[in-house]
């Protein structure tokens, strides 16, 4: 079976930008997010030889959901200018080293890369979704799972995959309830408001005895503890309001199709940016 990595391009490079100290060309330009991309593009070519890549970045927010609510990801920190310089590269060596770039203007990259697994699921390939995000875990299910990085707090514990039994162990509810359960508990990550007092075991208690938001608000009567039953119900339009924002939009149309490496063009970026030795890895990994 075919399978193709989808690359959550921005939860990697800011990964990528804080695990690396930082580095600097000669005239002072960044280069620390590009050292620990490439490593890590690399790195993960060396587990799955096999498996074509497609990275997916944002581009100018997200229309959609920024109507709904127009504090959506308000409170993220501006990015910092070492990475933002960096950005144009990355997409740039991204695409050298033979790997798709996709992104759409107003849409966000979530969405594109639930796109891409929807396809490539429906044409019976495998798609390996790479992410620390937890909204991308509605996406697993048959032949998609999610490889998580190794976390920065515990850098030992290595890449995880999540398939379906794996995300029901972390989250303690399916897949397909993910989108449920976040516009429960809210998603501090992108500013989404939850019920306050509802946690995970809350969340996850009333997920599998209702099954779907929708079970909850009609069953917000019976609900334990006794304290949330009239929250509920006053909290209805702001619940299924959040149910669109963190319900992923699988229905854009994306290229899953490879691209080839331009391995002179990427020499040569390499020694711009002074990237010595990884200059000298170009011909191990892609044949001279």
């Amino acid at each position: 079976m075919r399978t193709t990595l989808l690359l959550d391009g921005y939860n990697l490079a800011f990964r990528s930008f804080y695990a690396v100290p930082e580095l600097t060309r000669e005239d002072g330009f960044p280069t620390n997010a590009l050292h620990g991309w490439v490593k890590t593009i690399w790195r993960l070519k060396d587990l799955y030889p096999e498996a074509g890549v497609i990275a997916f970045f944002d581009l100018h927010g997200d229309r959609e959901r920024e109507a709904l609510l127009p504090e959506y990801k308000a409170n993220r920190t501006e990015m910092p200018e070492a990475l933002r310089l960096q950005f144009p590269e990355i997409r740039r060596v991204t695409a050298l080293m033979g790997i798709g770039v996709v992104e759409s203007s107003g849409v966000e990259a979530d969405d594109l890369i639930g796109s891409a697994a929807k396809k490539l699921s429906e044409a019976g390939e495998g798609a390996i979704i790479v992410s620390a995000d937890k909204d991308l875990a509605q996406c697993v299910g048959g032949t998609v799972t999610q490889l998580l990085p190794p976390p920065t707090a515990n850098p030992r514990l290595g890449w995880r995959t999540l398939d379906e039994a794996a995300v029901q162990e972390k989250f303690g509810v399916r897949p397909d309830q993910i989108a449920d359960y976040l516009a429960l508990v809210g998603d501090t990550s992108d500013n989404i408001p939850g019920i306050a007092g509802v946690g995970p075991k809350t969340a996850s208690s009333w997920l599998r005895s209702y099954g779907t938001l929708a079970g909850i608000i009609q069953n917000s009567g019976r609900l334990k503890p006794p304290r949330f039953q009239a929250k509920v119900g006053e909290e209805k339009e702001n619940l299924l309001r959040n149910q669109q924002l963190t319900r992923l939009n699988d229905r854009h149309e994306v290229s899953v199709e490879p691209v080839l490496a331009d391995v002179e063009k990427l020499k040569e970026f390499f020694s711009e940016m002074e990237m010595k030795t990884t200059a000298a890895e170009v011909d191990k990994r892609f044949g001279g």
